[in-house]
């Protein structure tokens, strides 16, 4: 069930960002943008815990998994700050 969720979840978090990439592209709407890498971010670090606890039990990913998730969250954070001037 574990497997499950977490292809979910890495798929949902695809699925956001190509359509966030989308709505940028027409729009041209800049916070669509950060949003978008945020959730392609999220969809690395999705991916990376599906391979981490499913695919490689025995290696921890742990950092390799953490920094795309801090990354996209330093992105959307710097987006909303950028924006707001």
């Amino acid at each position: 069930m574990a497997e499950t969720v977490y292809a979910l979840c890495a798929i949902t978090s695809m699925v956001c960002g190509w359509l966030l990439w989308r709505g940028y592209i027409r729009s041209g709407t800049r916070m669509l943008f950060w949003a978008c890498l945020c959730f392609v971010g999220l969809a690395v670090n999705n991916v990376l815990l599906f391979v981490d606890l499913i695919l490689l039990p025995r290696i921890d990913l742990f950092w390799w998994r953490t920094v795309p998730a801090l990354i996209a969250v330093s992105l959307l954070i710097y987006g909303l700050i950028w924006e707001s001037e």
